[in-house]
Order: C-alpha cells, then sequence, then structure tokens
C-alpha cells in the first residue's frame, strides 16, 4: 500500500551490507506497516508530500541538510559522511545541540544551526531530511515549509545497513548518479575536521610517540574490560611505552582501576577531560589505537588512524568501508570474548610496520 516498499527497499540501485533477515524475524509485518503509515500520515497533515523531489538538480545551490535522527555521534558522522559530495554549493547543517560541536569547524557545511530561530530568517533551494519521521518532517514544515525536500533514509527504517555506504550511494543517487558503484565504494568514508586550535592544545599535551586505549563504552557487549591483561603484554614488549586513555564519564570507574593497576608513569589520563574533536585529534597522532565500536572509533577512521577495533554482534563490514585503516577482530556475542593474545597480536604486528 502506498510507498510501504520503501521501507525496505534502497532508494537507489547498487547494493551495501545489511542484516534485513534478523530485523524481519523480530519484527512483524503490522508494526512495521503501521510505523511507516504514521509517518506518511504525518507527512500528509503538514502538507509536504507535494513538497517531495528525488533529484538534486545544478540549480540547488543552497542548501539545509536536516539530521537529527541520528541517535549518537557514531551514526551523526557515517549518515553525513557523504557531504563532500556537495562540495561547491552553500550546505548548511539543522542538528542536536548532542552533535552539533561535530561540525563547527567542518570544512563542507557553512553554518550550524541547533535552534528554530537561528534558521526562521535564512532561504534555500532545497532541504535534504534524514529520514521521514515525525520529528525530521516537524522540523522541516516549521523552518521551510514550502521548500522542495530529498530523503536520505526517507522512509527506510529498521535492519541494521551499513550507514556510509547508504549515504554515499543515496546521495549519489540523487545528484543523478555522477559517479560509479566502484567509485562510490572507494571513495566512502566518514570524516572530521578538527580546528588549529585544537589541533595546537592537543599538541602541547601528548607526548612524542604513543599508542591510544578509549576506555568504556555505553553497551555492555561492546565494552571492553580487559585492557589490564592488553596493557601488561604491551608493557612486558616495550617498558618506554606510552599509553593515552580517552573516553567519556562511562570510562572513569575502569580508568581509576587501569591507573591503580599500573604505574601512573606510562599513562597519559585524558578521559573526560578534552571534547570529542580534541580527542579525536588525539587519536590521530597516536602511533596505533584500541577501540571497540563506538563514537570515538568513527572519530579514528575519520582521522586515518591505525586501528585495532573490536566488535560484538554487528559486523565490520555493516560499520566499515574500504577505506577504513581498521584492523579488526569480532565475536558474535560480546568483545570480552575476544582473547588478549589475538588483540596484542593485532598491535605486535602494526608495531613492527610503524615503528621499523
Amino acid at each position: 500500500m502506498l510507498s510501504f516498499n520503501r521501507t525496505l527497499q534502497f532508494p537507489f540501485k547498487y547494493k551495501v551490507p545489511i542484516h534485513i533477515n534478523a530485523y524481519l524475524l523480530k519484527v512483524g509485518l503490522y508494526k512495521r506497516f503501521l510505523k511507516y503509515f504514521k509517518r506518511y500520515l504525518y507527512v500528509l497533515i503538514k502538507r509536504q508530500k507535494k513538497c517531495e523531489i528525488f533529484l538534486i538538480n545544478p540549480n540547488h545551490k543552497k542548501i539545509l541538510w536536516i539530521n537529527i535522527s541520528a541517535p549518537s555521534l557514531g551514526d551523526s558522522l557515517m549518515d553525513l559522511s557523504s557531504r563532500e559530495m556537495l562540495k561547491g554549493r552553500k550546505v548548511d547543517l539543522f542538528t542536536d545541540v548532542k552533535n552539533c560541536h561535530l561540525y563547527m569547524d567542518d570544512q563542507f557545511f557553512n553554518d550550524v544551526y541547533t535552534k528554530f530561530s537561528e534558521v526562521k530568517s535564512v532561504t534555500y533551494d532545497l532541504v535534504i531530511i534524514d529520514s521521514y519521521s515525525t520529528r525530521s518532517i516537524k522540523v522541516k514544515s516549521k523552518i521551510a515549509p514550502k521548500t522542495k525536500y530529498v530523503g536520505m533514509f526517507g522512509y527506510f527504517n529498521g535492519p541494521e545497513v551499513n550507514r556510509i555506504l547508504f549515504s554515499f550511494h543515496q546521495l549519489n543517487h540523487l545528484l543523478g548518479y555522477i559517479k560509479s558503484e566502484s567509485e562510490i565504494n572507494n571513495l566512502a568514508k566518514s570524516s572530521i575536521s578538527i580546528s588549529r586550535t585544537d589541533q595546537a592544545l592537543v599538541k602541547k599535551i601528548i607526548p612524542k610517540d604513543y599508542i591510544v586505549i578509549v576506555v568504556g563504552g555505553d553497551w555492555g557487549y561492546k565494552t571492553f574490560t580487559n585492557w589490564g591483561k592488553l596493557i601488561e603484554k604491551i608493557t612486558q614488549d616495550d617498558s618506554e611505552i606510552r599509553i593515552v586513555l580517552v573516553g567519556s564519564k562511562n570510562a572513569l570507574i575502569l580508568t581509576d582501576k587501569l591507573l591503580n593497576q599500573f604505574s601512573k608513569n606510562i599513562f597519559l589520563n585524558l578521559v573526560d577531560k578534552l571534547t570529542f574533536n580534541q580527542t579525536a585529534e588525539v587519536i590521530r597522532q597516536s602511533k596505533i589505537v584500541f577501540c571497540c565500536d563506538g563514537g570515538l572509533m568513527h572519530a579514528a577512521n575519520a582521522t586515518g588512524a591505525n586501528i585495532v577495533s573490536l566488535f560484538a554482534r554487528l559486523t565490520p563490514e555493516i560499520l566499515l568501508t574500504k577505506k577504513s585503516t581498521s584492523n579488526n577482530l569480532f565475536d558474535k556475542e560480546d568483545v570480552n570474548n575476544i582473547p588478549v593474545q589475538e588483540i596484542f597480536q593485532k598491535y605486535y604486528e602494526n608495531k613492527k610496520n610503524i615503528y621499523y
């Protein structure tokens, strides 16, 4: 009925990694249709159906990208990764307060807004909407009720999908397939712009040569708790090693345990002490960074850092692209099931390539 097929059908002609079977097993047809129909009905109520188009043309020079559906910093980096394909146009961003700091010094976005009052007097040729969620449609109808818009995810909703490749392929589709499938697959990656101020600040505090461990996490199954055992192996291999600890508030308890377990001389503790972008710069300057799936892993990939990544449940192909510099380890249930020896082996292999 109507456009229900758009909830599971790619809006572009190329394929990307997707875990669709797992989603269909968990969510029944009625529940999926009801969610779609509520969104479709809301689009009608807000009188936005007639504004939907399916092509970004050369006359669309001033664009507002609404991105408020991404629930995390990592998702935001992935969903907006394709913005580089709009280079040469004036593109502004409307996003959540929690995500806006990622793009304040962005090389692709011109202005970044988080409030209606900031953008109400600005006119645009086109609006890009992240998804047709009621929240996104509400924002669009309030900011630019009569302006034409295109959707990135649109009604597509539910399955875990490679969000970076989805973003690039959909924008390529909306631009009229200006690049081939292989060109997009080779181009696609997240990006982050780090200001000169942040670069200078980080330069003053970091040691000359160091590795980074990203501590903590929001989900137990992708929060590694055996960093101490890995550090034992690393320090036995190199007693002069310097380790920088980074992370957010959820890493404080585990960080304290590490600081009490080892000589504090080997650590520079920057957990919960820097902004996300500053932490990304610390990661960028490191020799090797150890991390699990999370926002800082996506930041590490965006900066081109040398990464050892631990994954659980979601496979690396769902989260990374060909341009990723990550060396991946995966367990189908929990990152803590990954043997420390295997992680150390990745470190040792990378150490030989970097230091020698």
